[in-house]
Formats: C-alpha cells, sequence, structure tokens
C-alpha cells in the first residue's frame, strides 16, 4: 500500500497523447505563474469563488466540505459526486470538453484547468480565488510551492 501510494503521488498525468504514443508533459505556452500570487490555467467555467483548497487523488472516499476547492489531476465520472459540495475546481490537466469542465459548467462551478502541477503548488487548508472566467487563481493565504 505504501508504494502504491508513493507511486499514485509521484505520477504525472501527459497534457497530451498523440496517436503514435508520445506523450507530452510541457506546459500550454503560457506563464503557470505570474509571480505576484496569481497562478494561471485555461479558463473552463466562468465565475468566481473564494474557497478553502482541498487536493483529492482518488474521489474514493473523499469528502469535501460545502464550498471548498477541489484540486485534483483530472477527473472522471467518478468524481461527480465531489462536485456537490466544490465551489470551484482546478485541474492539472483538462480542456473545454473534459469531464470535469463540462461538469462544472453543469453545476455552475468555476473551473480551471490546465494548471501545471496544481496538486503539489497548492496546499489543503490554503484559501485562494478561482475566476473561472480568466482562468486566474489568486493565492490569499501563501505563496504556491
Amino acid at each position: 500500500r505504501a508504494t502504491f501510494a508513493r507511486e499514485r503521488r509521484r505520477r504525472q498525468v501527459p497534457r497530451v497523447l498523440l496517436s503514435d504514443g508520445q506523450a507530452l508533459f510541457g506546459g500550454s505556452g503560457a506563464p503557470a505563474d505570474t509571480g505576484d500570487g496569481v497562478i494561471v490555467g485555461s479558463p473552463v467555467s466562468p465565475g468566481e469563488v473564494e474557497g478553502v483548497v482541498h487536493v483529492v487523488f482518488d474521489p474514493h472516499g473523499a469528502q469535501l466540505a460545502p464550498g471548498e476547492i477541489l484540486v485534483c489531476p483530472g477527473t472522471d465520472p467518478a468524481w461527480t459526486p465531489l462536485f456537490l459540495a466544490a465551489g470551484g475546481l482546478v485541474m492539472e490537466v483538462g480542456g473545454l470538453m473534459t469531464h470535469g469542465s463540462v461538469v462544472a459548467r453543469e453545476y455552475g462551478i468555476p473551473a480551471v484547468v490546465g494548471v501545471h502541477h496544481a496538486t503539489t503548488r497548492l496546499v489543503t487548508g490554503q484559501r485562494v480565488r478561482v475566476d473561472g472566467t480568466s482562468g486566474r487563481i489568486v493565492l490569499l493565504d501563501g505563496p504556491a510551492r
């Protein structure tokens, strides 16, 4: 179990998988951190919310307090119950039509995706403002890692 947990934390999800099997891990070309307490990603669900970060790697057994900001590597349908409590969503990978983005829009949750290393740069308990219209995540408590 310890090995599984360690490997799960270490795992990186590629930003793009090409048809020849090549995996691209690099950024989108946009700055990931402006240096002034703002992290930038791709806006996928409009709105703005302030809340406490909750980093989740596995949806099974995870619980969010109402209004917490769900920060995760990516989502699939197993994550949907967490969206009921989430005030905002930040994902490391994804695009406009990925599962998390679509569900966030359906539920009216501000969301930003493509935030490189979000699960290690943001920490559970940290306060942030997520702007799903501009793609900006403003750190209200302490610097990003």
